[in-house]
């Protein structure tokens, strides 16, 4: 009869040491997209930073192309203000559109190609951009590791009972995605 006690205590002690090792790793996994996300956000404010400035260079040398200047404006404001991740993945979607555009007006302008300042700007949004790249695709890859943990057996049980929810990818949107295919390359 004693050997059936052991036997239950230590089913019991095993079920709890799987509990907890399934919970630290939803924990743990959970935090790897946290850390993900802030790196995005860190290289999403960098391009924020540059863009008043190339704005500036572009307004010396192309003054009448006012709704330009003012679209890429209040994207960056958009970008900026949003508070959730999903809010700011929409907001830097409609930046990143409002930056082709941008570029595009300033391929009309020879000068504005040839200064200094705006091939030193646009060198360092292209770095940017590459490094946007970089952490978006390590974001989505931490995101789905955590969202089959969350949704893969034993795990989802675990996961369900202490409220772990499904992160979302960080991806274009489809009419995004076709525009970007659209859009023809612009190199200065």
């Amino acid at each position: 009869m004693s050997w059936i006690i052991w036997l239950i205590l230590a089913l019991a002690l095993l079920g709890i040491i799987l509990v907890v090792a399934i919970y630290n790793s939803l924990v743990a996994l959970r935090t790897q997209v946290q850390e993900a996300w802030s790196d995005i956000e860190v290289q999403l404010k960098r391009r924020a930073n540059l863009i008043p400035n190339l704005v500036n260079t572009v307004k010396g040398y192309a003054k009448h192309e006012k709704e330009v200047f003012e679209k890429v404006t209040q994207a960056r404001t958009q970008a900026l203000s949003a508070r959730t991740p999903e809010e700011r993945m929409e907001a830097e979607s409609g930046l990143t559109q409002a930056l082709r555009t941008l570029f595009a007006v300033a391929e009309n302008y020879p000068q504005l190609r040839a200064s200094e300042n705006f091939q030193k700007l646009q060198e360092e949004l292209r770095d940017t951009e590459d490094k946007i790249q970089a952490a978006r695709r390590f974001y989505n890859s931490t995101v789905i590791d955590y969202n089959i943990r969350c949704q893969t057996f034993p795990s989802n049980l675990i996961a369900s009972l202490f409220g772990f929810k499904p992160a979302k990818l960080f991806k274009l949107e489809p009419e995004e995605r076709e525009k970007a295919e659209k859009v023809p390359k612009v190199e200065f």
